[in-house]
């Protein structure tokens, strides 16, 4: 069952194809680099939104994007037309974010500004859970919770849930198996749900903990 519910806002700025992007990435890997400034502008708001979900702030989101599209130009060469361009380009920001995160030396500034809850969920939605929160409680709440994930478990909860990333690329983008990518966020859901009930039982619904005394 999926714990959490994504609302995601309309991704900003101009959509390539997929195809579109192989062309211009080979026509790029070949030294145009009008066709690479094409590049950078169709992915620059998707690459810097994902990375603020990542770090947490916007800041620190627009430096690791910059040094991602350097990246990208410096080892243009060895990308394989075979992958999305987009996967590639995931994966170098995806690398970078869990450096970043692993420098920063914490684990609670994931920023969660479009989180909901299903039954279950984050901040269960139910007749006995509040009704209504604000943006910002959902925020501190998400942060509290998700100092528990590992930067493997984030970075594919994110691109899962937040990103809406099929399985199969999220694999790809993390250079690991579909079944790992299911590990990982089932691994994260469970923490996430156990955080809650720990450190704030007030927003799991009442049957839920009354079946959990039940079967005490």
């Amino acid at each position: 069952m999926q714990l959490v519910h994504v609302r995601r806002a309309p991704q900003e700025g101009t959509t390539i194809e997929p195809r579109d992007e192989r062309h211009l990435a080979a026509l790029a890997k070949a030294g145009d680099e009008d066709a690479f400034a094409e590049l950078v502008r169709g992915r620059t708001d998707s690459v810097v939104a994902f990375l603020r979900r990542m770090l947490g702030d916007t800041e620190d989101a627009r430096d690791v994007a910059q040094l991602t599209f350097l990246r990208v130009w410096e080892n243009l060469p060895r990308y394989d037309p075979s992958y999305a361009f987009s996967t590639w380009l995931f994966r170098i920001a995806g690398n970078l974010a869990i450096d970043a995160l692993r420098s920063r030396g914490t684990r609670a500034r994931t920023l969660a500004e479009s989180f909901r809850v299903v039954q279950g969920g984050l901040l269960a939605a139910s007749p006995e859970a509040p009704l209504r929160l604000s943006q910002e409680e959902v925020r501190r709440v998400f942060e509290a919770c998700s100092s528990v994930l590992s930067e493997k478990q984030r970075l594919v909860f994110v691109l899962r849930e937040m990103e809406e990333k099929e399985s199969r690329e999220v694999a790809e983008i993390v250079g690991c198996r579909e079944s790992t990518v299911r590990n990982h966020l089932f691994q994260a859901r469970r923490l996430l749900r156990e955080e809650l009930k720990r450190r704030f039982p007030e927003y799991v619904p009442e049957s839920h903990r009354s079946a959990e005394g039940a079967g005490a």
